[in-house]
């Protein structure tokens, strides 16, 4: 198995964090392990055990740092295809209108080359065929691509250049490149595309864009090793997964004011509902200790409310438009989790790629 990472290797022993994990803060993990549901849980309509079609969604796509990207059907929970990549696929999205698949690569190396240094590169695909858009050359070590909520934009942070590349998606050409803070990493886009919320793993800091000037607009204090953001969809209140204090972030965006909340080991990606009712968290842990599962956090009450049992390295995760499902990579196991949420257990576990990473869906177009 690659132990790629990223090719972050170096960062990550810096900082004695993230992938290298952490072994000090919350004691939540003796929680990971338990399914614990309680009253103010996410909860909507019942849903049956053994159903665990979804026709929200047409098919969701996981990056595999192993050299992969898996596309598994929604309604059956399958793998219908592989598509191979060489280098190591760190992150995926599907653009808005759900036409594009981006993903972020690390090549690999060639050993013919004098060059130590190999640019990143971000792949564009199309989600339905599969055939390769456009190939575009971003910065070193390339984590995350994400597309602006109007589509005219995709973004990716590069972590070893402190910056970010803009890529117009009409033509596949980068117009800007945006200067961050240190190892820009996981990050979300506002509703009205404006902003983008990038979190600085090499600093305790957010790195707030203003994507119509193109600039980095401020930057916000959050705590040790911000690894990923999101944002709820009326822009108000932003959410960071702080890697080394086993804590999430909550930012009040008017103020910048910051309230913590301890979650499990290792926290890695984190996704907001679609009624903005709760946060869900990803606790990877390290190779070595993995923790395995989500902290599942209401925002009003800045709680954790359950957490829910997942398989090892648990580190990508999405929601269904629906509320019903939720999809969490498990980089250790080589699989995915479907969690109903209404139950707040594990219903399906895929198998797909090597060292499966980030994870997107793509909506149904029915």
């Amino acid at each position: 198995m690659k132990k790629l990472k990223l090719n972050l290797v170096t960062l990550f022993i810096i900082l004695g964090v993230f992938l290298a994990g952490c072994s000090t803060g919350s004691n939540q993990d003796s929680e990971s392990t338990e399914n614990k549901k309680e009253e103010n849980s996410p909860s909507t309509e019942a849903t049956e055990d053994k159903q665990s079609e979804n026709p929200s969604i047409q098919y969701y796509f996981t990056a595999n740092e192993g050299g992969s990207i898996s596309k598994i059907d929604a309604t059956s929970n399958a793998v219908v295809d592989q598509i191979d990549v060489e280098g190591a696929v760190h992150n995926v999205q599907v653009s808005p209108d759900g036409k594009i698949l981006g993903a972020t690569v690390v090549p690999e190396m060639n050993h013919g080359s004098d060059s130590m240094e190999m640019k990143g590169l971000a792949l564009f695909y199309d989600s339905n065929s599969n055939e390769l858009l456009k190939t575009v050359e971003v910065g070193n070590h390339p984590a995350h691509i994400v597309f602006t909520e109007d589509g005219k934009y995709s973004l990716v942070t590069n972590n070893e250049d402190n910056n970010v590349t803009v890529i117009d998606t009409e033509n596949f050409e980068v117009t800007q490149t945006i200067n961050t803070g240190k190892g820009p990493h996981g990050f979300r886009i506002s509703a009205d595309s404006q902003k983008a919320y990038i979190a600085n793993m090499g600093e305790d800091t957010v790195s707030v864009l203003d994507l119509k000037a193109m600039k980095e607009e401020k930057k916000i204090t959050v705590g040790s090793t911000p690894v990923t953001t999101a944002i709820t969809s009326d822009g108000k209140t932003l959410v960071v997964t702080l890697n080394a204090e086993n804590m999430l972030a909550i930012v009040d965006l008017e103020t910048d004011q910051v309230e913590k909340v301890p979650v499990g080991i290792g926290p890695a990606q984190v996704y907001i509902d679609a009624k903005n009712q709760f946060a869900f968290v990803a606790n990877q842990g390290t190779e070595e200790s993995p923790s395995n599962s989500v902290s599942v956090v209401e925002l009003a009450s800045g709680k954790v409310t359950s957490t829910i049992e997942t398989g090892k390295g648990s580190h990508g995760v999405v929601t269904s438009p629906d509320n019903k499902w939720l999809y969490v990579t498990n980089m250790f196991e080589n699989t995915v989790s479907v969690i109903d949420i209404a139950q707040t257990k594990v219903i399906n576990t895929i198998d797909v790629g090597e060292t499966p990473n980030g994870i997107t869906i793509m909506k149904s177009n029915k």
